[in-house]
This record gives C-alpha cells, structure tokens and sequence, in this order.
C-alpha cells in the first residue's frame, strides 16, 4: 500500500474502533502538512529576523512588502486549492486516468494565476503612496516586491503540484520540501541581504530575491519528486502535453475561486482590523501584533487538519461512500475542538508568560495579556469554521462557503468590531477589546452557518446516493 488512503476499510464495527481508525488516518495525514506549514511560516520569520539585523529600515519594507504580496499569495494559491478536492475524489473512485489531464489544466491555471499576481506586486507602488508610506521605503519596499514577485509564477506551479501529492494521500513530500526550502531559505538571504559570491550586499531587498529562489528550488523539487518517485507513474502527469481548454479550467475556477475569495476575506479582515487599531498608539499596536501572532501559530493546526479532511472527504465521495465523507468530517471537527480546549487553555494560563517571549515593556505586555484573552475565546470557533470549510471544500461546496464567509467577517465582524471599539454607540468605546469581541462574533457567525451548510451538504450527498442506488 502506497500511502493511508489506500489501505482498506476498517472491520472493527464499533464506533469507538471506527473513530480511532479514521483519527489515525486523519493524523497521518495532517502530521506533514502541519510541519509543512510550520516550515513555510518559519520563512516569513526568518526574513523578518534577518531583515531587522541589517536595520529598521530594512524591516519596515519587509514588513510593509508582507502586508502587500501576502494577500496576493493567499487569494492565488486558494484559488489552486480546488485540484485538492478534484484530485481526491478521481482517486477515491478509482479513475487514476483522469487525474493526469486534470492536473495539467490546473498547471496551466497555475500560469496565468501566478503571471496576474507577478503584475499585480511589480505595480503595487501606488498602493503604498494611497497608504501614505514614507517616501524613504517605497524604493526598498518595492525592491523587495519586484523579488517576491519574480517567485510567484514558480509558487503557483507548486501548489498546483502539491494539492496532486496532498490529493492523492501523499503529504510526506510537501513536508521534506517545506523543511528543505526552509533550510535553503537561511543561506541563501544571507548571500543577498549581506553580499558574497559576487552578489552585491542589497539588506532587506535581497530577503525577496532569496524567498523567489527557493519558491522555485521547491517547485522544482516537487516536480522532480513527482516525475521519479513509483507511486506517481500511473497518474502520467508528464507523459505527454496539452494545449489548455477552457471547459475544465473553467470548472477549476468554479470552485478554487470562492476558495481563494473565502481565504482572502478572512485574512483581510485582521489586516483591516490592524490598521484600525493603529490610531489607538504604539503600545496597543504592538500588544495587538503579538496576540495576532500567537493566534496564528495556533491556527495552523486546524488549518493543517481543515486540509487533511479535504482529501479525507473527496476520497469518500469519490467511492461513493457518502457516511464515510459525513464520518470524516465529523471526526475531524471532534478533533478540531479537542484542540481548541487544549489550546485556549494554554493560552489563557500562559497569557503573560507568552508575551514577555516578545518583549519586556510592562505596558505591551498588559495589553498582550489582554487580548491574549479574547484570542484564547476564539480557538473554537476558529477551529470549527476553518475545518468546516475544509469538509465543504471535499464536496466541493464552495460558491456558498464564500458568500456566507464574506456575510460572517465582512458583514458581521468588521461592523460590531468597529462599533464596539471605536464608537461609543453601545456604550464607551472598548478600544482593542471591541475590535477583538467583533472578530469573536465574526468567527462565531462562520462556525455556525457553515456547520449548519456542512450538515445540509452531507444529507444531501447521501440522499443522492440512495436515489442513485
């Protein structure tokens, strides 16, 4: 058996015996893409850290430079994430044959997605005049986009690669190249950020001509793995080439775009919500910034588990078994929450703790504690929500999760947010408290129509299969 999607179904009927056996394969599953995730993550850092030795300046175009390409990267590569579901499902019923083609139009997909966001970066400057940058990190930060920007093809030819791999049950590589682009990340910003080889020394700037490197060495290293390794020979992804048709890539778009928008949308809203808070002074900033990022830390795991039971889901469908999809999501939500306890509890417990790791300013600290606090309060709907999505992005029910997402950040969130924090139309205004408690109720709103939307999924995959039976 080439991987855990291939063993086959449990004989244990008791619904303990069940629920380990699909928690084990779940786990399997999950373990790389969480350390995958947690090497890509550790990039970003590692740019940051490397950035702020050579000065502020450096930092603040990295940092700037982030606040622009990362929402880019996020709306593209959600996008990609339909061929996941795709995948998943022709694998599950058998049809090795189809995957092949499949993948190649999503390849071509990955071309004209990662060519329209190397524009989108290489034209960001007047963005950052709208945003009112100093004149003296435009020309770095834009140094550091144009970098980032020639990556971008290269990481979208990845994805595309590695939703094939994840698809298929196969999430072991994404991992080892995660870990090696990692690895290959530190030498490489060293090189450019300081000059040697004959590089000449660019500081912050060279941070995004090393990350565009590596985007291409995992790219590359994905499709070298793909080509050679036995498990892949019978998908014959590279036996031949196909010119794109517009049909299947546009049945892609139908359901990685909702994808892309949903994860664009959630993301941009604690970007919102960040600038929001920057009226309210350096202090709450930063205590800001710290919880967000102990918050996102935290997020990568139901994040990794949301995508492990994508392929969980998809294969279901795809052998026509739609209790087993409905079983999977449902263990996976089980072990989303299970989580969200063990870390709200970690958090709320180590609040302070936890931010004296970021700093020693007895008032940033206050304020990390604080806010630490509300995220904490957030671990279970965050859990429920993203992992919902994920089950849905298995039924490849995608076009409501985005509309119900927007309604639930955009519609929800922000407003009550804003309303709480920054007005005094519910009472005095909370500053960053009412900001935090509109992203709890935000969250909250998601969790709870998008597990009502799972559910009405699922009966309605199994009310098809009845009838079709």
């Amino acid at each position: 058996m080439n991987s855990v999607t291939d063993s086959p179904a449990a004989t244990a009927t008791s619904r303990p015996a069940r629920v380990g056996r699909e928690l084990h394969d779940l786990l399997v599953l999950a373990l790389p893409i969480m350390i995958a995730q947690v090497a890509t993550t550790a990039m970003g850092f590692v740019d940051a850290v490397m950035a702020g030795r050579v000065g502020p300046r450096d930092l603040a175009a990295v940092a700037l430079g982030n606040s622009i390409w990362i929402p880019v990267f996020l709306l593209m590569t959600g996008t990609l994430l339909a061929t996941t579901p795709k995948v998943a499902q022709r694998f599950g019923a058998g049809n090795l044959h189809e995957i092949g083609p499949l993948v190649r139009q999503a390849l071509w997909l990955a071309v004209v997605a990662g060519i329209s966001a190397l524009l989108i970066l290489i034209s960001a400057e007047p963005v950052l005049h709208l945003m009112n940058v100093d004149p003296e990190l435009i020309k770095p930060c834009m140094g550091y986009l144009h970098g980032i920007a020639s990556g971008l093809p290269a990481v979208a030819l990845y994805y595309v690669l590695r939703c094939l791999s994840d698809g298929l049950g196969r999430t072991v590589p994404s991992m080892v190249i995660g870990l090696g682009g990692l690895a290959l990340n530190i030498p490489i910003n060293y090189i450019f950020i300081y000059g040697h080889f004959g590089v000449p020394a660019m500081g912050g700037v060279g941070c995004g001509w090393a990350t565009a490197i590596v985007m291409w060495a995992m790219m590359l290293g994905m499709a070298g793995w793909i080509f050679w390794a036995p498990a892949y020979r019978k998908i014959q992804l590279f036996s031949r080439f196909d010119w794109p048709q517009g049909a299947m890539i546009g049945r892609l778009l139908s359901i990685g775009l909702p994808i892309g928008i949903a994860v664009f949308a959630e993301s941009s809203i604690f970007a919102v919500i960040a600038l929001l808070i920057g009226s309210l002074g350096a202090t709450v900033v930063a205590g800001h910034q710290i919880a967000l990022n102990v918050s996102a830390l935290m997020f990568m795991i139901p994040y990794s588990l949301a995508m492990a039971v994508t392929v969980r889901v998809g294969q279901a469908l795809g052998r026509q078994q739609p209790r087993n999809a409905r079983f999977s999501a449902g263990v996976g939500m089980a072990t989303s929450l299970a989580y969200a306890c063990l870390s709200a509890s970690l958090m709320f417990f180590l609040r302070e703790p936890i931010a004296t790791i970021y700093t020693t300013d007895p008032m940033v600290i206050q304020v990390a504690s604080m806010l630490i606090v509300y995220a904490a309060l957030f671990q279970f709907s965050d859990g429920i929500q993203v992992t919902a999505a994920g089950a849905l992005r298995g039924y490849q029910d995608t076009r409501v999760t985005m509309i119900l997402t927007l309604f639930a950040y955009w519609g929800i969130g922000l407003p009550v947010g804003y309303a709480l924090g920054l007005t005094d139309w519910f009472g005095p205004a909370r500053g960053p408290s009412g900001l935090w408690e509109g992203l709890i109720v935000g969250l909250s709103c998601a969790a709870l129509m998008l597990s009502i939307r799972l559910t009405r999924s699922a009966r309605k995959q199994i009310r098809i299969s009845r009838s079709a039976g």
